[in-house]
This record gives structure tokens, C-alpha cells and sequence, in this order.
């Protein structure tokens, strides 16, 4: 899609080295029979090798500058599946049909949306296989953070609790137009079928953790304030004076269910 211009909004990045795209592509191992998900095709550096494979693949893009160009060059394959559509505000269950009840999601995502579209797939996860996606390379370091590291925080816990994740290589910035001025990376997640650990209201867990996290250089006796007191956090096993950094996925879902526990008892009360 030559003479296509790249847009700052979009955070448009895209891939242009061969090698790279297939050893995306060997990371995500399509087969015929499954429903992939593109997000962001941007020039199909992806799309195309992945349209080769898969019987059936669904295109998110935003762009309506990429929609006819996109349309105009695999319109004629029975796998592709043009959505002109923001994927921010999606519906992914809407792809899902009594043959197609389990989705494959890939894309090289935009810098500027990738946090809160990570948080919108989560709302899907029971119906989503795995996640192979670009990123910024500092994204999939928090996404992959394991506690006690500057890196892990409030991304962290949520995607470890809802997936597996793992940091699969690095992509330098001299493999995409325009370049961008960072690092990017490539992670794979795939979301529980069984969780670790399991909050027992996952509303509640989401409030802590985001509270937990909100005065990352706080106590845990400070930034729980209003939902926990330091008794509370010490009956869960945990010191009040450690900082959110500090604790595993395993611990917030403690002292995430003991919260759920007392706003449950003052609700009957």
C-alpha cells in the first residue's frame, strides 16, 4: 500500500522487515482451522502471511484511508473479514459463532492505545486462545514484570492475573516506517482457562489493585486507606508498611477477597 500516509493518531508504526514478520509468524503458528483476529492491520505485513494459513480472518481498522486499499487486496479471499471499526470500543464476542467460539488475537498495536485495549480484551478472555502482540518494548517489560522490579505495577498484576505472559524477543526500531524512537517487543498471552488464584468479585480486585498502585512510592497502610486498615493487611499475611510493588498476583487476590468480604457484610448489615 504504497504512498499511504502514516498518521500520529493512529500511532502508526509499520513493520517492513521480512525476517522479523516471520518470526512473528512462526511465534504465533497459525493453522487452516483458526479464527484470527488482526488488530491494526496497517500494510498487511502481517495480514498477508497470516491470509495464507487461516480459513477465517477477522481485520479491526480504524483507518479509512487503509479500508479500500485493504479491501482492494484481498476483498476476493473468502478468509478475510474487513471490520471499519475502532477497537477500543468492539465487541469481540460479536465474531463468535456456534463453529468459531474460540479466538486467536494478533496486531501490532499503537503505542497511545495499547494499556486500555489490553484492558478491553480482558472483558473477553474466556473466549480468546491466546494474544500475540506488538508493543512498545517498556509496555511488554510491565506486562512481564515480576514483583520487586520498577517495571511491575498495576498491568502487571491485572494481565498476570487474567494470563500467562511471556516476553518472546525484541524488535529494534530501524524494522518499521516511519521508526519510532523505541524499542518495541513482542508478547505472547494466553489467558487462563482455570485461574491461579481467583478473586472472588473481580470488580472489587481491579479497585484495590488500581488503588494499591495509585501512590506507587506509598505504603500499602497508606494507599489502601478507606478500603483496608493495617490490621486488615496484616490478616492476610502481609506487612502494612511494604509498597504495592512488592506483592504477588497471589496476595492482592488475599486482600482483594477479604475487602469484597467486608463490603459484603456492611452491604447486609
Amino acid at each position: 500500500m504504497a504512498g499511504h500516509k502514516h498518521k500520529k493518531q493512529f500511532g502508526q508504526n509499520f513493520l517492513n522487515n521480512p525476517r522479523v514478520i516471520q518470526q512473528i509468524v512462526a511465534s504465533i503458528r497459525p493453522k487452516p482451522d483458526d479464527f484470527i483476529v488482526e488488530i491494526g492491520p496497517g500494510e498487511a505485513a502481517l495480514t498477508e502471511p497470516l491470509l495464507e494459513v487461516v480459513n477465517h480472518m477477522d481485520i479491526i481498522e480504524i483507518d479509512s484511508d487503509l479500508i479500500e486499499p485493504l479491501s482492494r487486496r484481498f476483498g476476493s479471499n473468502p478468509a478475510f473479514n474487513l471490520h471499519h471499526t475502532d477497537a477500543l470500543a468492539f465487541d469481540y464476542a460479536s465474531l463468535l459463532t456456534p463453529e468459531k467460539q474460540t479466538l486467536r488475537v494478533v496486531g501490532n498495536l499503537p503505542y497511545n492505545i495499547s494499556s486500555p485495549l489490553l484492558f478491553h480484551l480482558l472483558e473477553y478472555a474466556e473466549h480468546i486462545r491466546d494474544m500475540h502482540f506488538m508493543l512498545q518494548k517498556e509496555v511488554v517489560d510491565r506486562i512481564t514484570a515480576q514483583p520487586g522490579i520498577k517495571a511491575y505495577g498495576r498491568l502487571s498484576v491485572m494481565l498476570q492475573y487474567a494470563c500467562e505472559t511471556e516476553y518472546l524477543f525484541t524488535v529494534g526500531p530501524e524494522n518499521f516506517t516511519p521508526p519510532p524512537k523505541v524499542d518495541s517487543a513482542i508478547v505472547r498471552l494466553l489467558p487462563y482457562q482455570n485461574k491461579p488464584f481467583v478473586a472472588d468479585n473481580e470488580q472489587a480486585f481491579a479497585k484495590l489493585v488500581k488503588q494499591a498502585f495509585s501512590q506507587k512510592r506509598k505504603t500499602l497502610r497508606n494507599t489502601l486507606k478507606g478500603l483496608l486498615d493495617a490490621e486488615q493487611i496484616e490478616a492476610c499475611c502481609i506487612e502494612p508498611s511494604v509498597r504495592a510493588e512488592n506483592l504477588t498476583v497471589e496476595q492482592f487476590v488475599k486482600l482483594a477477597n477479604l475487602y469484597h468480604q467486608n463490603q459484603s457484610m456492611h452491604s447486609e448489615a
